[in-house]
C-alpha cells in the first residue's frame, strides 16, 4: 500500500480532515510530504489514528496519549497510566449506577411526590455534595 493522502486517511479512519491536522499540530501524527496541497501521509498513521481514538474512548486527553508515543513513533504505553485510567473508569462507573439505579427507583415511587421518596432525597442530598458529580473545588485553606 502507498502514502496516503488527507482525504484517503480521513475516508479510512473516519477522522476529519481538520482533525488530522490538529492532531498534526499537537504531534501526534506526522504527514510525509504533500501531493500538490494535500499533505501525504504513510499507510501506518491508520493504525496510530485507531491507537489515539482508543485512547480519547478511554478517556485520555490528547496530552497523554501523545506521551504514549516514543519519538520514533512506536507506542510507548505506561501501564500504570493504563491502571490509573482503569480505576478512574471503576469510580465513574460506580458513581453512574448509582445515578442510574437512583433515576429508575424515582421513575417507579409510589411516593405522592418525588420530594416526599427518600431515597430520591438521597439522590438529592449526594447530587448538592458532589459525590455523584465532579468534585467542586474548594478554597484553598489559609496556611
Amino acid at each position: 500500500m502507498g502514502d496516503l493522502d488527507i482525504t484517503e486517511v480521513a475516508k479510512r479512519s473516519g477522522v476529519p480532515a481538520s482533525t488530522l491536522r490538529f492532531y498534526e499540530e499537537k504531534g501526534l501524527i506526522t504527514s510525509i510530504g504533500r501531493r500538490g496541497l494535500r499533505r501525504l501521509f504513510e499507510p501506518g498513521v491508520l493504525e496510530r489514528l485507531a491507537l489515539i481514538a482508543l485512547g480519547r474512548d478511554a478517556g485520555f486527553s490528547l496530552d497523554e496519549i501523545a506521551r504514549m508515543f516514543a519519538s520514533d513513533g512506536r507506542p510507548r504505553i505506561d501501564r500504570q497510566m493504563l491502571a490509573d485510567k482503569a480505576e478512574e473508569l471503576d469510580k465513574t462507573l460506580r458513581k453512574l449506577s448509582a445515578m442510574r439505579d437512583g433515576l429508575r427507583h424515582a421513575a417507579a415511587c409510589s411516593a405522592p411526590s418525588h420530594m416526599e421518596c427518600p431515597t430520591f432525597r438521597r439522590l438529592l442530598r449526594a447530587a448538592a455534595s458532589g459525590a455523584l458529580g465532579a468534585r467542586r473545588k474548594r478554597a484553598p485553606r489559609p496556611t
